[in-house]
């Protein structure tokens, strides 16, 4: 699938999520009571988390965010993973990469700004907040983007960015899975997971289907998340 459908199904898997991290029942000590800042923020860091994946993939949305330093970048990690659709496009990743922004966001701020700057660029530029076209310019202004966003969400508590980052890239993974040669979802187990619903990348039913569908889901779920039960219970009253 494409970056901008990967960003929207990251929004909107968080977006879902969102009332689940508040339950002590089931999360115990790993629960979170989230703030609508979180929540924005949360989906922000969630859309670009679930174009994260794609950092193996040279020419995709993350190669061209920020001009030839993400280039090199996913050139090298693309011939490290085993290519695209490989070690990145699984659970394994997923949770150790949520795990690793947990950690930085926990132990070491000014590392984490500089990924969430990352995270938060990708994002941006994925649900079409960009300016892509002639480089250096586009990189440069994605920079300055990306900085003012961080710049925004540096005072906001971020204890929730692992579940953020893992639920992105999980994201990103079923989506793939949903299109012709899917993902080693178990890797390093050879296994590929693939539901072809989507017969082709950038085509009719992403565009004319599975857009949409995310759109209006983010649009359901943030009333929901942001305005309560008492919206959800005005909007949706027979």
């Amino acid at each position: 699938m494409m970056g901008k459908t990967h960003a929207l199904s990251g929004a909107l898997a968080w977006l879902a999520a969102v009332p689940v991290l508040g339950q002590e029942r089931l999360l115990g000590d790993f629960a979170v009571s989230l703030s609508p800042e979180q929540i924005a923020a949360g989906a922000v860091v969630c859309a670009g988390a679930a174009i994260l994946p794609d950092i193996d993939h040279h020419n995709g949305r993350i190669a061209n965010t920020y001009g030839p330093i993400t280039h090199h970048m996913c050139k090298w990690i693309g011939k490290v993973s085993g290519g695209h659709r490989h070690a990145t496009h699984s659970i394994l990743f997923a949770v150790g990469i949520g795990w690793a922004m947990d950690t930085l966001a926990t132990h070491y701020k000014y590392a984490w700004w500089a990924c969430l700057f990352m995270i938060v660029g990708l994002g941006l530029r994925g649900v079409g907040l960009d300016f892509e076209g002639r480089e250096p310019q586009s990189a440069l202004a994605d920079c300055a983007l990306a900085l003012i966003a961080v710049w925004l969400m540096h005072n906001i508590d971020m204890s929730f960015v692992g579940f953020a980052v893992t639920l992105g890239c999980l994201a990103h993974v079923a989506g793939d899975c949903l299109t012709p040669r899917g993902c080693p979802v178990f890797w390093p187990l050879p296994w590929r997971i693939e539901v072809p619903l989507v017969p082709r990348t950038n085509g009719k039913v992403e565009h004319w289907v599975v857009g949409p569908l995310l759109i209006l889901g983010i649009a359901i779920l943030a009333v929901r998340s942001v305005l309560g039960n008492v919206a959800t219970s005005w909007l949706t009253k027979g």
